[in-house]
C-alpha cells in the first residue's frame, strides 16, 4: 500500500522514500535522525494499526523533535473512522480517511507550492488552532490501472530484499460482515485492475526472480470469468509461479480450481470464522457451513491446500461454539497452521461490531483507553469471560503446528 502512494506521488515529481520496519528491522532513533537530516523531507507518512499504533506516534514525536517543521500524516485503516479529537494533542498533523495516492499528492502539492492552506481533500487536517477540520471526501476511483504500478516504478521496491511479492488485482468489497472494516471503508463497492495491467507486474516480478506471489484481494474471484482470464494468461506465459489467494467458499468451481492449480496456486484461504451456524449468521457473512465444507472439498481435490480465517470470542459465541470451530478444521483434514491458526476477533473502528458492541454484548475490559485505539482484543462478551477466551487461545495454540508464525490480524 505504501509503494502504491509512494509510486503515484513519484509520478507527480516527488522524491519518495519508504523505510518498512518490522519485528526483525534494525531500527534506533539515531538511525531515524540520520534518515531525516540525510533525506530532509517535507512530509513523513505512517500505515496505521490498532497493534503499531504507540510506535507510530513515538515515531512521529521524535521527528517533530528533530525539525518541526516536517508534516505528519497517517492513513491505513485505524485512521479512516478514527476520532479526531484523539489527535489533537500528537505529534500527528493529518489523517487520511479515504485510500491514500491522491490525498498523500494533494497535501505534497500544497507543502511543494507553500500553500499556508492546508485543508486537504480526502483528510482531517490539524490547522494553527491545534484542532482538526475534516475536508471534502474525494470520489473513488472507477477502476485501478490509472494508478501506477510499485512494480513497474524504479527505485521503490527493493527486489532483492523480498522472497514474496504482494499484489492487488482489486480493491474493495460487497459484503457485509460485521467484524470487517473494508466493505465500510470502500463503500461496499470493488475496483478492478485489468488483466493486461496485473501480468504485466506479474512478468516484471519473475524476471527481477520472484516466484511466490500473495494476491491480497479480499474476495479474489468475485468475478469468475476475469479470473478464468488471468489464469489462463498466467498458464499461457508459463510463470511457473507459487501463488496464494484468499476468497469466498461460494465464489469457487471446479473448472476455475483447475486452471487455478495449473496457474501455481498452492494455497487458498477461505474465511469460515465460526462452524456454529448460529453464529456464523450472526456475522452477515451470508455464507452456510455447506457451502464450505464444498469448497475445501473441491480445493483438496486439485491438490490445493486449503486455510481457513477462523476467530474466537465472536458475539454470542459459546465455549461449545468456539471448540466446535477446532473441531471442524480437524473433520475436514485443514491443518491448523498459518492463516488457519485462529485468533480472537479484534473490534476496530469502522465495523458495525464497534459501532454496536453492546447490541452485540462485548463489555469492554477497559473504558479509559485512548480514544484513538478502539476495543481491540480487550473484551469479554456475553458468552465468554476474559479466562474463558484465553483457554480458547491455549487450546488453539496446542493445535498449531507451526507455533502460531503466521496469522492475520
Amino acid at each position: 500500500s505504501l509503494a502504491y502512494i509512494g509510486a503515484y506521488a513519484q509520478a507527480k515529481g516527488f522524491q519518495v522514500k519508504i523505510i518498512n520496519i518490522g519485528e526483525n528491522t534494525p531500527f534506533s532513533f539515531y538511525y531515524l535522525k540520520k534518515i531525516i537530516e540525510d533525506y530532509q523531507p517535507r512530509l513523513v507518512g505512517f500505515s496505521t494499526y490498532q497493534r503499531n499504533f504507540f510506535y507510530v506516534l513515538g515515531i512521529a514525536k521524535a521527528i517533530k523533535e528533530i525539525n518541526p517543521e516536517i508534516k505528519t500524516i497517517i492513513g491505513g485503516p485505524q485512521a479512516t473512522f478514527l476520532p479526531s479529537t484523539s489527535l489533537e494533542q500528537s505529534p500527528i498533523d493529518f489523517i487520511c480517511r479515504t485510500e491514500g495516492e491522491q490525498a498523500f499528492y494533494f497535501l505534497a502539492e500544497k507543502l511543494r507550492q507553500g500553500e499556508k492552506d492546508l485543508l486537504v481533500p480526502g483528510c482531517s487536517c490539524k490547522l494553527e488552532d491545534g484542532h482538526f477540520y475534516d475536508s471534502p471526501p474525494i470520489a473513488s476511483f472507477k477502476t485501478l490501472d490509472h494508478l501506477p504500478s510499485p512494480y513497474l516504478t524504479d527505485g521503490l521496491i527493493e527486489f532483492e530484499k523480498i522472497e514474496e511479492a504482494i499484489l492487488l488485482t482489486s480493491r474493495g468489497c460487497p459484503y457485509q460482515c460485521i467484524f470487517c472494516y473494508t466493505p465500510n471503508a470502500f463503500k461496499q463497492k470493488v475496483f478492478f485492475h485489468s488483466v493486461e495491467r496485473v501480468i504485466e507486474e506479474i512478468d516484471r516480478i519473475t524476471k527481477r526472480g520472484i516466484k511466490k506471489i500473495w494476491f491480497a484481494d479480499p474476495s479474489f474471484s468475485l468475478q469468475l470469468e476475469r479470473v478464468e482470464q488471468l489464469m489462463e494468461k498466467i498458464i499461457e506465459k508459463n510463470f511457473s509461479l507459487e501463488i496464494w489467494l484468499e476468497t469466498r467458499a461460494d465464489l469457487i468451481n471446479t473448472e476455475l480450481l483447475k486452471k487455478m492449480k495449473r496457474a501455481g496456486v498452492k494455497q487458498i484461504a477461505y474465511g469460515l470464522e465460526s462452524a456454529s451456524e448460529r453464529v456464523l449468521a450472526c456475522l452477515k457473512k451470508k455464507i452456510s457451513l455447506e457451502q464450505i465444507k464444498n469448497a475445501i472439498r473441491l480445493t483438496q481435490q486439485q491438490g490445493i491446500g486449503v486455510e481457513l480465517f477462523t476467530q474466537f470470542a465472536l458475539p454470542f459465541e459459546t465455549f461449545a461454539d468456539a471448540i466446535m470451530t477446532l473441531k471442524f478444521l480437524k473433520d475436514n483434514k485443514v491443518l491448523i497452521q498459518g492463516n488457519s491458526n485462529a485468533q480472537q476477533t479484534q473490534i476496530y473502528f469502522g465495523t458495525e461490531l464497534s459501532w454496536n458492541y453492546k447490541n452485540y454484548g462485548i463489555f469492554p475490559l477497559e473504558n479509559r483507553r485512548p480514544a484513538y485505539l478502539s476495543i481491540g482484543d480487550q473484551y469479554e462478551t456475553s458468552c465468554l469471560t476474559y479466562q474463558e477466551i484465553q483457554q480458547i487461545k491455549s487450546l488453539w495454540e496446542k493445535e498449531s503446528l507451526d507455533g502460531r508464525k503466521r496469522k492475520v490480524s
